[in-house]
């Protein structure tokens, strides 16, 4: 990851800033884009306290001129785009059956967590195919959930799955172009993305929460939730020039949650 550049979308928290601590440790320039700015110049100041380089984008990548204006900026800062890792999701609509969302609800979700990914894959690979030298690498973040069916919870499985299938269409399509295109399965991750799921299924209560995630911890074969380091160190091990042969591929991280399903 020496020198390589880097866009980390949702690179505020959980498994984005993690990812993004890592590449620069690596020594990566990394810029993070995200809605809260806040915790996104946080991260960015950890980084440079560390010695490396980094900028802070704020952007709604739900929106394509935000996510042109993103790729843009990376671009004029570091000069190039060598890896993107598109990690940016949300889970904003209540659990409820097939039946019962509204189609203001089914928009929001796949806009957030299928489009939005599609939008920075669609300008990645625009200015990766035209640098010099021209190639990249993009790791999209799915999940198990998008596996299969995920009872209450049918628009983020619908988007996630949609999001294995753009990887591995575009990796067909680019990989002979320099580059490579997969996807990180993620599993259960101590994120506050997680942690809000907990609050509202539990109306936040603390004894209600722990009880949750020991039930939970006991369907993962490694007995435990995952930490966002674990799932970092995934997916910036497939940006890496350590992946060359590595694209179109899923990635299932998830300490054995799956298992014994797939």
């Amino acid at each position: 990851m020496q020198d390589k550049v880097v866009l980390v979308t949702g690179g505020s928290s959980g498994i984005g800033r993690a990812a993004a601590l890592l590449c620069a440790q690596r020594g990566a320039k990394v810029v993070i884009a995200a809605r809260g700015a806040e915790r996104g110049r946080a991260v960015v100041r950890e980084i440079e306290s560390a010695g490396g380089a980094a900028r802070f984008v704020r952007a709604d990548v739900s929106d394509p001129e935000q996510v042109r204006l993103l790729v843009e900026e990376t671009v004029a800062a570091f000069g190039r785009l060598d890896c993107a890792f598109n990690n940016a999701a949300a889970v904003e609509e209540p659990f409820a059956l097939t039946a019962d969302f509204t189609e203001a609800q089914f928009d929001r979700s796949l806009a957030v967590n299928l489009k939005s990914v599609w939008l920075c894959m669609r300008e990645e690979i625009r200015h990766m195919l035209a640098q010099t030298p021209p190639g990249g690498s993009i790791v999209n973040t799915s999940s198990v959930n998008g596996l299969g069916g995920v009872p209450q919870a049918a628009l983020y499985a619908a988007a996630k799955a949609g999001v294995i299938a753009l990887t591995k269409s575009a990796a067909l399509e680019y990989s002979r172009q320099g580059i490579r295109v997969n996807a990180l399965v993620a599993g259960a991750f101590q994120t506050p993305m997680l942690d809000e799921a907990m609050n509202r299924m539990t109306g936040g209560d603390p004894a209600a929460k722990e009880a949750v995630a020991k039930r939970y911890a006991e369907f993962i074969a490694t007995g435990r939730i995952g930490r966002p380091e674990e799932a970092a160190e995934a997916a910036v091990w497939l940006c890496s020039d350590a992946a060359s042969y590595v694209t179109g591929h899923s990635l299932i991280v998830d300490g054995g949650l799956t298992a014994s399903m797939r």
